[in-house]
C-alpha cells in the first residue's frame, strides 16, 4: 500500500504507524495501564515496525512523563534509524496549562527525544486554559523558529478542528492532523462531523485505539479469562465485559473467517478495513508490545480485501452502532 500525504504537509507516511503509549515504562498515570517493557524489547519492536514498512512513530509527553519519548528515540538510535529516516510525532499535554507553556516546554520535549526532530507536534486534548487560537499561535511560533515541522491536534471536535485550521491558515500554515478514536467499534467520526470536516480541510485523521482496546483481535473471545488479567483501571476505561464480548462475537467471527481466507489474523483484517474504508483520510497507530505484533501490524498494509468482504465487515460493524 502506497504512502499517504500527512494533511497538506511535505510528509509521506505509511497508512499504519506505531503507537508508543506502551513504552511508558510504568511511569505516570498512563504508564499504569501497561506492563513495563525493557529497552531491548522496545528496540526490537521499533526495528520490526520499521523493517515492515512503517515509517512513523507516535508518542506523547503524557506517556510516562517523557519516558515513551526517551524509549522511542533510544530505540531509533539503537537500530541506526537516524533523524530523517523516520517521522516522529509527539504531543503537548494541555490540562491546567496555558498556551505559553507550549513554547516554554519545547526544549524538554526535544531533550526527551534526544534531538530527534519533532515532525508532528500535537495538542493532546482540547482542554487547555488558553483558547484554541492562542494554542495554535504558540504552535505557529515554534514552527517558524524551526522547533517543530508540522502541527496537529488530538481529540478535537469538528468545530474545534476548524478553529485550529483557520488560526493556522491566517499564519500561512496548515493543520496536518486530528488524532481521534476510530475503529469498527467506534465510528462516531461519521456522524459528529469530524470525517466530513477533515475531508473538507484536507486534514489527516489518525486513528488511535484502532483495535477497540484489543477487542477486535479476538483474543478475549478465545479466552474470556484474559479480561481478569487487566488492571482495574484499564478494564474500566476499555469497558471490557462479558456482554461486550457477546455483542461483538459475530463481527470478530467474521474478521477471523476473512482472515483465514487470506492467511492472516483478525487483527490484520480490522486494521486493513480501517485504512481502506475511509480512503486516504484515515491512518492508524496500533501499538505493539512484541516484535511479531509490530510485524503483523505492518503486514496489514499489504492485504487486499475484496469489496464483498469490506461490505460484510461494514454491515456487522453498523449493527453494533445501533
Amino acid at each position: 500500500m502506497q504512502k499517504r500525504r500527512l494533511g497538506q504537509t511535505e510528509f509521506e507516511i505509511s497508512p499504519i504507524g506505531l503507537g508508543c503509549i506502551q513504552f511508558s515504562q510504568g511511569s505516570g498515570f498512563v504508564g499504569k495501564f501497561y506492563s513495563p517493557m525493557d529497552q531491548k524489547t522496545m528496540n526490537q519492536v521499533v526495528k520490526a515496525a520499521f523493517n515492515g514498512g512503517i515509517n512513523w512513530f507516535d508518542t506523547a509527553e503524557k506517556y510516562g512523563n517523557g519516558k515513551s519519548e526517551e524509549a522511542l528515540s533510544t530505540a531509533l538510535k539503537q537500530n541506526n534509524i537516524m533523524p530523517g529516516k523516520a517521522i516522529v510525532a509527539t504531543k503537548w499535554y494541555p490540562v491546567f496549562r496555558t498556551a505559553e507553556h507550549i513554547k516554554k516546554s519545547i526544549d524538554t520535549r526535544l531533550q526527551a527525544l534526544q534531538d530527534y526532530p519533532i515532525d508532528l507536534y500535537q495538542i493532546h486534548l482540547p482542554y487547555s486554559l488558553s483558547s484554541i487560537s492562542a494554542q495554535m499561535q504558540a504552535m505557529a511560533s515554534l514552527n517558524q523558529s524551526r522547533k517543530i515541522r508540522s502541527i496537529g491536534v488530538s481529540n478535537f471536535s469538528a468545530q474545534q478542528m476548524l478553529k485550529a485550521y483557520e488560526t493556522l491558515k491566517a499564519q500561512g500554515l496548515t493543520l496536518a492532523s486530528n488524532q481521534v478514536k476510530i475503529s469498527l467499534l467506534d465510528r462516531n467520526i461519521e456522524t459528529n462531523g469530524v470525517l466530513n470536516m477533515a475531508r473538507k480541510l484536507g486534514v489527516t485523521l489518525i486513528a488511535h485505539s484502532p483495535l477497540g482496546s484489543g477487542i477486535l483481535t479476538g483474543k478475549f473471545h478465545e479466552n474470556k479469562d484474559l479480561i481478569n488479567t487487566l488492571s482495574p483501571l484499564r478494564k474500566m476505561l476499555g469497558r471490557y465485559s462479558s456482554r461486550k464480548l457477546e455483542r461483538t462475537a459475530k463481527l470478530v467471527s467474521e474478521l477471523t473467517a476473512i482472515g483465514q481466507a487470506h492467511g492472516i489474523s483478525a487483527t490484520q483484517v480490522a486494521l486493513n478495513w480501517l485504512i481502506t474504508y475511509y480512503g486516504e483520510t484515515v491512518v492508524a497507530i496500533p501499538g505493539a508490545s512484541k516484535p511479531h505484533h509490530a510485524e503483523a501490524n505492518a503486514s496489514a498494509m499489504s492485504v487486499r480485501l475484496t469489496e464483498s468482504e469490506l461490505q460484510r465487515i461494514d454491515e456487522l460493524s453498523r449493527r453494533l452502532m445501533k
